[in-house]
């Protein structure tokens, strides 16, 4: 049993930038794939997809996304981003609030991650969404990660 499923999304996406992968593969949760879609509106990421793996008629595993094993457990594969000469789009990014020690802050507490540059992964009554539009709709909530 894993004790933190988000702090291992990042790890994985941390590993793979490093190493200059172009994807990095995770089991799937509907919190992940909404912290996905942040880091995506953002720009941090190209794009994700949600499918599964279904064993191939070569005896190995394959990468499907429509749903049709029904035992198969869902993948979310996070397309990284790079720069034109290589450079990495992710630079640091930082499991803020854990499980023993949960990070709240309210819409007025939330500050600018390098003054802008980055974002602040924010978990809200209304949704996962980044710190600016956090602060833009008037909500706070818990801090999940911060990104640059």
């Amino acid at each position: 049993m894993m004790t933190d499923p988000i702090a291992d999304m990042l790890t994985r996406l941390r590993n793979a930038s490093a190493i200059e992968r172009p994807s990095a593969e995770m089991p799937a949760t509907k919190l992940k794939m909404a912290i996905a879609q942040v880091l995506k509106d953002e720009g941090f990421i190209l794009d994700y997809q949600l499918g599964k793996y279904a064993k191939a008629e070569s005896g190995g595993n394959e990468f499907v996304t429509e749903a049709t094993m029904q035992d198969a457990k869902p993948v979310l594969r996070v397309f990284l981003k790079y720069g034109p000469d290589g450079e990495k789009v992710i630079r640091h990014i930082r499991r803020s609030s854990r499980p023993g020690r949960r990070y709240y802050q309210g819409a007025k507490e939330l500050k600018r991650v390098l003054n802008g540059l980055g974002i602040a992964v924010v978990s809200t009554s209304k949704g996962v969404m980044s710190d600016r539009q956090a602060r833009k709709q008037g909500v706070g909530g818990e801090v999940l990660a911060v990104i640059w």
